[in-house]
């Protein structure tokens, strides 16, 4: 029989938020990557990556964003473009886009335009304004739900999903099977590292009947 595994426990409470932000970044991983386009209410678009990100429900249909704003107390564009238009778009990354998203993340004033500094053709959304970046391979359209504070210059924008594209050889609309390897998405691991999902796996959970039938012939 194989040794357990040893572990290091951490006190939450003892650590800095930089100590807590290093182990978070390294132990939840992979994180899905939204890049999230928005129109300022003077109609600027902008764009940026975030990694504390996730779909919380189908029914509704929630996604969750993490925004970190600034220490002033300032709202990072995305965050403050979201509470004046109550709009955005979640794009998932893909290999492809990398690049053209770091490019996003780089902080710019309000001003810039992203996407444009990127080099990302748009094309109006469907059902919201802010722009949909035609390089994804998923795009959500969301509105604002609910904005949680959380922290001085924390929240969590929770969005519900009215619409989404995908990128059509990837999804057969009859069974809205969505073929994950055309798809390439990256993920968010700690520090500047990210992963691609080319290496897949299917387990099928088994049924109550069929893990007792399992365990009989053993």
């Amino acid at each position: 029989m194989s040794q357990p595994t040893s572990h290091t426990f951490f006190d939450f409470a003892s650590l800095t938020e930089r100590e807590r932000y290093k182990i978070l970044i390294g132990t939840v991983i992979p994180r899905p990557v939204a890049l999230v386009t928005t129109v300022s209410r003077d109609g600027v678009p902008n764009a940026g990556p975030f990694s504390f990100f996730n779909v919380l429900t189908h029914d509704p249909a929630i996604v969750a964003i993490g925004v970190e704003n600034y220490a002033d107390m300032r709202f990072k564009d995305t965050a403050r473009n979201i509470r004046e238009t109550g709009e955005f778009t979640v794009h998932i990354v893909d290999d492809a886009l990398v690049d053209q998203m770091e490019i996003c993340a780089i902080k710019f004033g309000p001003e810039v335009n992203e996407l444009e500094e990127a080099g990302l053709e748009t094309v109006p959304g469907q059902y919201v304004h802010s722009p949909r970046i035609l390089a994804a391979p998923a795009a959500l359209e969301c509105r604002r739900h609910t904005t949680l504070q959380v922290g001085p210059a924390r929240e969590i924008i929770l969005g519900e999903v009215v619409g989404v594209y995908v990128r059509s050889d990837a999804v057969n609309p009859e069974n809205l099977h969505i073929d994950q390897q055309l798809m390439d998405a990256v993920g968010r691991m700690g520090g500047n590292t990210y992963c691609r999902t080319r290496d897949q796996f299917d387990i099928k959970t088994l049924t109550k009947e069929q893990w007792e039938e399992r365990q009989t012939i053993k």
